[in-house]
């Protein structure tokens, strides 16, 4: 009796944490955020829509280099997104205790990461009100399909079918924690609540469905997302481009989509316990347990670092070595140290145990990979075109104001829906939190 009590109590104050930044009004931290991401967003509107009406020749592209900061941005925040959903489900499947911490914010990247990817294909096309030509739909212009040969057409039915596992993931874990809240929010959210948590009564019954559907759900995404980004790599390991055509595109790809979504899931985890003020909810053993993974992901990238140049010195390929000689001591050299700095130099500070737990030091480190990794999509994409096999046809790609202003609006739109989000639904797993909860109780 008395472990029930103790159990229900406690169980009833994690309730109220949850509810509480929802019923409240947003804090000075959320509004001061939310300015930043709108005139972001701002800004990458206005050069969108510039492009839109002028053309993509606004850009910095050429003949040589036709892919630029559209795509970097595409396979960018298609990798974080790619992440998102894998991180929940592994640490799910794996019965992490820290997961309630993370798992929210990192699904709900997946899902407004992807978008925002999906915008830069569209605008690359130069006609964006054609896309629909990539769907294999009956027409009556002739012999016109969908090319079944063509990555991009592999990129569209991969990254759909990621993005729907990844809704339904994200739906499934939120339906006991709105049953849960549906009394305790008033107004239209708690009505909203009351529909999406679909009748749901908390039986024994209930539950066990949840929970046999929750693991399949997991089990289905985990090696879904290696899956769909490998074929994301294809785009360029099917060339014949130096810098491109490798087998180990694939594994890089994955590894360099895990790390830098796992940066992002650190940003959104210590933004949501600022705007939130939910520090009770994302204690120090979660901001240690997330500093840990973070600095053996970096540990990871390292390695594959050393991996492309050994491969590239090893093989046989000479125009691939040149390529790679080019990246590490050109004229655009200071972009891959950049790059190496902030990828896998800074988070070595995390070895020292003390740093690990240190809020703002975590935020910094991960803003830094971000920018990064970002960076090292830049100088993949158009960093290996700007060399190709003719030395006659090198080139340089100079970026003008409107490839840096859809960019600044990219991350203006993602900070912008995701917080919104957490003023609209809950930004942690009740349902994981409570378990995590009565497993401390019970230890």
């Amino acid at each position: 009796m008395a472990f029930e009590r103790v159990r229900n109590s406690r169980g009833e104050a994690l309730r109220e944490a949850v509810a509480a930044p929802l019923r409240r009004p947003p804090s000075l931290a959320w509004q001061r955020a939310f300015a930043v991401a709108v005139a972001a967003l701002t800004v990458g509107v206005v050069s969108a829509g510039y492009l839109l009406y002028a053309g993509l020749g606004v850009l910095g592209l050429d003949r040589a280099v036709g892919w630029g900061v559209l795509i970097t941005n595409f396979v960018f925040w298609i990798g974080v997104g790619h992440a998102g959903t894998f991180i929940s489900a592994v640490l799910y499947l794996l019965r992490q205790p820290w997961r309630a911490a993370v798992s929210r914010s990192a699904e709900a990247m997946t899902l407004i990461a992807v978008l925002c990817a999906g915008l830069f294909p569209l605008i690359h096309l130069g006609r964006p009100a054609l896309w629909f030509y990539l769907l294999p739909y009956p027409n009556s212009r002739g012999p016109l399909w969908m090319n079944f040969r063509s990555p991009l057409v592999w990129d569209m039915l991969a990254v759909g079918t990621y993005f729907t596992v990844s809704l339904g993931f994200w739906y499934w874990g939120l339906i006991p924690d709105l049953a849960a809240l549906r009394r305790r929010v008033p107004g239209w959210r708690g009505r909203l609540y009351g529909r999406l948590s679909l009748g749901w009564d908390a039986s024994v019954g209930t539950w066990a469905a949840y929970e046999r559907t929750y693991f399949y759900l997991a089990a289905l995404a985990t090696p879904l997302v290696i899956s769909v980004h490998s074929v994301v790599s294809l785009d360029f390991a099917v060339t014949v481009l130096p810098g491109w055509h490798s087998t180990a595109m694939p594994p890089y790809f994955v590894v360099g989509a895990l790390y830098s979504g796992f940066a992002l899931v650190l940003v959104l985890s210590l933004l949501a316990r600022r705007t939130q003020e939910a520090r009770a909810l994302i204690g120090e053993d979660a901001v240690e347990s997330l500093a840990k993974v973070y600095l053996a992901l970096a540990v990871f990238m390292a390695w594959f670092y050393l991996g492309e140049v050994v491969f590239a010195w090893r093989g046989s390929e000479g125009a691939a070595w040149a390529t790679l000689q080019e990246r590490y001591t050109g004229e655009g050299c200071w972009r891959t140290w950049l790059m190496l700095v902030a990828n896998i130099g800074l988070p070595q500070l995390l070895w020292h145990p003390r740093l690990r737990s240190h809020p703002g030091l975590l935020l910094g480190l991960a803003l830094s990979t971000l920018a990064g990794m970002w960076l090292e999509r830049w100088i993949l994409i158009a960093g290996s075109l700007e060399q190709g096999y003719l030395p006659s046809s090198a080139t340089a790609l100079h970026c003008t104001v409107f490839d840096f202003g859809i960019t600044v609006g990219a991350f203006g739109l993602f900070f912008t829906v995701y917080l919104l989000f957490l003023r609209v639904f809950p930004a942690f797993a009740l349902s994981d939190l409570e378990r995590a909860q009565a497993g401390e109780i019970q230890r």
